[in-house]
């Protein structure tokens, strides 16, 4: 196992390009597998996730090869195999199977996802779903075994506006018989670019990004190219780096409209933001201002950022209130800032944090946006190492974060745990 080294108090500056959106390639990759000719996937993220995932397609019968950013996915040949272990279990968005499989071939057993735990996150709304598409959902020894004659369209009303299950419902439905209307659906730019790698597919899905989404069911789909959407969430959390070291970085590759939520509360701590057509430049400064975050589902402030912000807000100059209404127990990153010296009270829901230094420890990543957490914390340490471990969670979501960070001034290695 390895662990990041990173040598604090350098200001990171420079250019950084965002790859694309982690948590829409996981549901493209097997979204492809409901074509039955191949799928060209552009600007895929070069994270741990997907390469989990280009394994599991292969174990399904599917051919997969990938060049740089490039994947290409053939699943002429697949057929559908009980996974009730393995590599299921490496990855949360693994149950993007259930409704993959079940739309392609009416059938699916998948084991119980795995990905980080911070807290859990009941997959009821798929089945709902599932089962109002005239499916069977039967557990059978920790597995989801569904299965159904004949999908058919209906009318689904989720009672969270749940993104997993906006998603594999969309999956499903597209090669059901008849209509289907997800009502009170999610509304995330990651729905918007799976449908529209659908709707190239041949699906017939509109009001993507809206609370409704209308889909007609057709007999088969076929292979297309797609370029997955840069990544809101590692775009952000660049942004916060260079807020917090003090630094002035041109994050490029971005989608200025996603990221309103977080440029809106950079702005009110006292952060210099420019946005551009397709990048946007922080220009952090000495002192920042307390403020009050909610973390909300989208177009809301995200929650995936909330643990990279907690970070942030120690550097501010009083005490700042962050509130996560998506996972209200998502702070397994506090007690890891609090060896590295800051002063954060957690009560329910929300985080209290007084602003103040930083030092350098030893810590560990208990998720992926904790790790990151972490990582901007390391780099606004004054010249001290800090030590991270629990690398591996970071690597599923920040694909050549070292190489990045370097080509911005920061000192950062890695090396092997004893």
């Amino acid at each position: 196992m390895e662990k990041l080294m990173i040598r604090g108090g350098r200001p990171l500056r420079g250019t950084v390009q965002i790859s694309g959106a982690k948590n829409s390639a996981v549901a493209l990759v097997p979204a492809a597998i409901l074509a039955e000719s191949e799928v060209i996937l552009d600007n895929l993220p070069l994270i741990s996730d997907v390469a989990v995932y280009s394994e599991i397609l292969q174990e399904l019968g599917a051919t997969v090869s990938r060049k740089d950013d490039v994947m290409r996915i053939n699943p002429a040949n697949l057929r559908s195999v009980p996974m009730p272990n393995g590599k299921v279990k490496l990855l949360r968005a693994s149950y993007y199977l259930m409704g993959a499989l079940l739309g392609r071939f009416g059938e699916a057993t998948i084991g119980m996802p795995g990905g980080c735990n911070f807290e859990p996150r009941p997959i009821d709304q798929h089945i709902k779903g599932f089962e109002a598409l005239g499916a069977t959902v039967v557990n059978e020894h920790g597995s989801m075994k569904i299965f159904a004659k004949q999908l058919r369209g209906a009318k689904i009303y989720l009672d969270v506006a749940s993104v997993g299950a906006t998603i594999n419902i969309m999956l499903a439905a597209s090669r059901a018989k008849g209509s289907t209307i997800i009502e009170n659906a999610a509304k995330e730019p990651e729905i918007i670019d799976v449908a529209t790698l659908l709707n190239a597919m041949g699906a017939v899905i509109k009001g993507a990004g809206t609370e409704t989404i209308r889909i007609e069911g057709v007999d088969k789909l076929h292979g297309c190219r797609h370029s997955i959407i840069p990544d809101r969430i590692q775009a952000g959390t660049y942004m916060i780096a260079a807020a917090a070291t003090r630094g002035d970085v041109l994050i490029d590759n971005v989608i200025p409209k996603h990221l309103e939520a977080i440029t809106a509360k950079l702005e009110e701590m006292g952060v210099e933001v420019h946005e551009l057509d397709e990048s946007i430049r922080i220009i952090g400064k000495d002192s920042y201002s307390p403020i009050d975050v909610k973390a909300l589902v989208y177009p809301g402030f995200a929650t995936d950022l909330q643990s990279p912000m907690t970070t942030l807000l120690t550097q501010a100059a009083g005490v700042s209130i962050l509130t996560d209404y998506v996972y209200g127990t998502r702070f397994k990153h506090v007690p890891e800032l609090a060896r590295m010296g800051a002063n954060i009270r957690v009560e329910g829901r929300s985080a209290i944090i007084e602003g103040g230094k930083l030092n350098a420890a030893k810590v560990k990543a208990a998720d992926l946006r904790a790790g990151a957490a972490l990582v901007i914390a390391a780099l606004t340490v004054d010249n001290d190492i800090t030590e991270i471990t629990g690398v591996e969670y970071i690597d599923r979501g920040y694909d050549d974060l070292d190489e990045k960070l370097r080509l911005l001034g920061a000192e950062v290695w890695r090396e092997q745990e004893e």
